[in-house]
This record gives C-alpha cells, structure tokens and sequence, in this order.
C-alpha cells in the first residue's frame, strides 16, 4: 500500500511543474494586456500561430526557461496571442508586431524588450531575466 502511494505521489510532483506552466500561460482576448498592465503585472506577450515551426520552438524554451527558474513565473504572466486570430488587431497594431513568432516584455506602458524569430536559449533568457529586474 506505501509503494503504491509513494508512486502516486512521485507522480503526481513530476507533473506539478507542466501543471504550472500550463496554466500561467493565459489566452489573449481584447483588452486583457492593458488591464493586467494597469493592475501592475509584467508580461511576456507571445504572438504565435499554431502551425508556426518557429512559434513552437520558442514555446519549448520558455517553458524549460520557467520549468527551471519558478523566479519567471512569480515575477511576470503569460499571454499568447493567436497571430490568425489578433494579428491585425488593436494590439499588433499598437505595438508594431511585425509577424508571428514575436515575444515583447512589457510593465506598464513600456516595452522592455523584444525578440522577433528568435529561438536561442540565451536570448530568450536574457529577455524573461529583463521582466525579474
């Protein structure tokens, strides 16, 4: 009975950071970034598309990123926006996005930093480390 809740339980705490991950990253819809912005948070937007090879990869990195430093998550939220769905919309427009595969730090009402088509382990970390400052 022990070796059974042991294994349950070791299962259980392995998927607690794919469970975390999964829900920090939050769906853009219309006027989510400026009230989380105004409310104070920093926020990593991710313009993304499903089919996009480029999106993916970056997707992989940031989740190892915030897999093993939980200091990204406390310090910062995550929304992706669904590039064939809000690519031409008031917030791609207002932050110049100029395609998919676009990550932009922002706090406030300034952009701290941004990464187009980028996929580098380093450049991405430099850039979530810019949202712990």
């Amino acid at each position: 009975m022990h070796k059974r809740s042991f294994l349950i339980g070791a299962g259980a705490l392995a998927l607690t950071p794919l469970a975390r991950g999964a829900a920090a990253m939050v769906d853009y819809t219309p006027g989510l970034v400026d009230e989380r912005l105004a409310a104070g948070e920093t926020l990593l937007v991710d313009f993304w598309a499903s089919w996009c090879s480029t999106c993916r990869a970056q997707t992989r990195v940031i989740e190892e990123l915030r897999a093993t430093n939980p200091a990204y998550d406390a310090a910062m939220g995550f929304v992706r926006v669904d590039w064939d769905q809000h690519g031409d919309g008031e917030l791609s427009r207002r932050l110049n996005i100029p395609r998919r595969s676009t990550l932009v730090l922002l706090r406030g009402d300034m952009e701290l930093g941004r990464i187009v088509a980028g996929t580098r382990e380093a450049e991405i970390r430099a850039l979530l480390d810019l949202g712990l400052a």
